[in-house]
């Protein structure tokens, strides 16, 4: 015997359970609050009724419903976190700003390359050995357009071992040197031009003072091979002696000896070269085929300096120097050098340690003369020797003068070279 609370009977409490057809309850329906028997009614703070739902005895319309500044933390139907139903709520977070990080990643990237770009300059810079004075070279020629390098390489061993004199075949006890190689570049806006002087013209020595002692020697028209010049007083006459026999302003010198040279070819993974002939020369130490190659420091060095086994003896030779020059500088100016530290700084340090430059002579004109060279072996230039007239008194070369004019006023001008060399 069931006793239901007032106003509930068998039809009010519907047919819940009596089987799949029977109707549902109605979900409106709020159940009033009930007591059992005995149990004395529950009492309940102010503002609240005895009855939970709406329309029931001692219901309270602000019942439920959040006081003032009261909050009970409960969340309807909520996961902490996410939006209702449960899910997290990702799309809340925020999203990374791509093109943001894109921009700050740059910008570092900017300045790491800048001051790497920086650092390195400074210390090649800090490198170069600026002992060339040209400022004591005298009664010099008025300056034209464009920038003239005087390009030389001597047989100085400085700084070579015993055993890197044997091995490269450099010969002499003496550390002076003499130019075994002189060439003028010209660079220009119409075009470079490379221009080799062979060891053996004949030239006029002027009057100069001396580049050490100070004193000065006047001129007695006596005439030498233009390489004598450099042993009798270094650079500043080299210098001074080829301004006064073209006329032809030098605005930077440049030398590199045979151990500068060697270790230059060697830090780029050596240069390629096609040799023409099947070279043997047991002064130069050259054992070289035909064909196309790559030679190392030693080989090339060999292959400069050769000129008893070549059919025109030292002019051939200023032709293959002016040839490997343009192949060092092409084959060093390259991403696989420049952007490779591994083989940058190597190859700088090996050519910057033995290159000898004037005082006036900046990191990026030895850049630009570099660039210059390569552009001359691009075809973007010139290469040529001095017009030779023939043989002078004494079995030296006899320059052509009227071509020399003629290539001067050009390279002065900065006009495209038309003057060709016979020989």
């Amino acid at each position: 015997m069931n006793e239901w609370p007032d106003g509930w009977n068998d039809s009010s409490r519907g047919r819940e359970g009596r089987g799949r057809d029977a109707s549902r309850p109605d979900p409106t329906r709020v159940m009033p609050h009930t007591s059992a028997p005995g149990v004395p009614p529950q009492t309940r703070g102010p503002g609240q009724g005895s009855g939970y739902g709406q329309g029931g005895p001692g219901y309270d319309p602000g019942y439920g419903q959040p006081q003032d500044g009261y909050d009970s933390g409960y969340n309807e139907g909520q996961v902490y976190g996410g939006r209702g139903g449960g899910r997290g709520d990702y799309d809340d977070r925020p999203r990374p700003d791509w093109r943001r990080r894109s921009k700050w990643t740059l910008i570092t990237l900017v300045v790491v390359v800048l001051a790497w770009s920086i650092g390195t300059y400074f210390w090649a810079d800090s490198k170069l050995r600026r002992e060339v004075d040209l400022s004591i070279v005298e009664d010099r020629p008025e300056g034209g357009d464009g920038t003239n390098y005087l390009i030389v390489g001597s047989d100085s061993r400085e700084g070579m071992s015993q055993q890197e004199k044997k091995d490269l075949h450099t010969g002499g006890p003496t550390d002076e040197g003499r130019t075994d190689s002189i060439m003028i570049l010209h660079v220009g806006s119409n075009g470079n031009t490379m221009i080799s002087l062979p060891r053996d013209s004949d030239v006029e020595i002027p009057s100069f003072t001396g580049s050490e002692s100070g004193k000065r020697y006047p001129a007695q028209g006596k005439h030498t091979k233009i390489n004598a010049t450099y042993a009798m007083d270094g650079p500043e006459l080299l210098v001074r002696t080829v301004e006064h026999n073209t006329g032809l302003k030098i605005d930077h010198y440049a030398e590199i000896g045979f151990g500068g040279f060697a270790k230059i070819v060697d830090a780029v993974g050596g240069v390629e070269m096609d040799i023409p002939r099947d070279i043997k020369d047991e002064k130069s130490g050259a054992d070289l085929k035909k064909g196309k190659q790559t030679l190392d420091g030693k080989d090339a060095l060999a292959f400069v300096r050769t000129r008893y086994a070549l059919p025109g003896s030292d002019l051939d030779r200023t032709k293959n120097q002016q040839k490997f020059l343009s192949a060092l500088a092409n084959q060093t100016a390259t991403p696989s050098t420049i952007l490779n530290p591994f083989k940058l700084y190597p190859t700088m340090g090996a050519g910057l340690d033995t290159l000898k430059v004037d005082k006036d002579m900046s990191l990026w004109n030895v850049a630009s003369m570099f660039w210059a060279m390569k552009g001359v072996s691009g075809g973007d230039g010139k290469s040529m020797n001095m017009p030779i007239a023939g043989s002078a008194p004494g079995g030296n070369l006899q320059w052509d003068k009227a071509k020399v004019k003629q290539l001067v006023n050009q390279l002065n001008n900065d006009e495209k070279v038309t003057v060709t060399s016979n020989r």
